[in-house]
């Protein structure tokens, strides 16, 4: 994608992302963890994203940081999956919303972005009553499948 993101850094297994969110809240570590998951015989990795509550050494994915830098953050997240599936190009990842509005926005995001994602990866979404589809523009959807063509 064409946006302006953070630089991030990554362990040797491609499973952990941290990045700086810098905005006037200042400098907030951000990361994006991908997690192994198994449903029905079917193996996929969940996308985990949000602050690190030091504190509590966790990902705290309902915070909401307001740094104005909701574009940046997102597309540096949308530049995990790239390197995370470049890493595991056989691998779906799902990904999902911890809030309803926050689901909106990543489904804003592939909206905008969907010519520059279509040629790297196979983006699917849930629908309540439909299942598993082909994403398209227009449709709300409840989480997102992606993997690498």
């Amino acid at each position: 994608m064409n946006q302006a993101q953070y630089s991030f850094q990554t362990n040797e297994s491609y499973l952990d992302f941290e990045f700086e969110s810098n905005g006037p809240k200042g400098s907030i570590k951000k990361v994006v963890r991908y997690s192994p998951r198994n449903v029905d015989g079917m193996t996929y990795f969940n996308l985990g994203f949000g602050d690190w509550n030091e504190a509590e050494a966790r990902i705290d994915d309902v915070s909401t940081t307001n740094n104005q830098d909701t574009q940046k953050v997102l597309a540096t997240v949308a530049a995990t999956v790239l390197d995370f599936t470049a890493a595991y190009p056989d691998m779906l990842v799902y990904a999902e919303g911890s809030t309803p509005a926050r689901t909106r926005l990543y489904q804003m995001g592939i909206s905008a972005n969907l010519a520059q994602i279509e040629p790297i990866l196979e983006i699917y979404a849930f629908k309540k009553g439909v299942g598993w589809e082909a994403f398209q523009i227009g449709t709300n959807y409840e989480a997102f499948m992606a993997r690498r063509k």
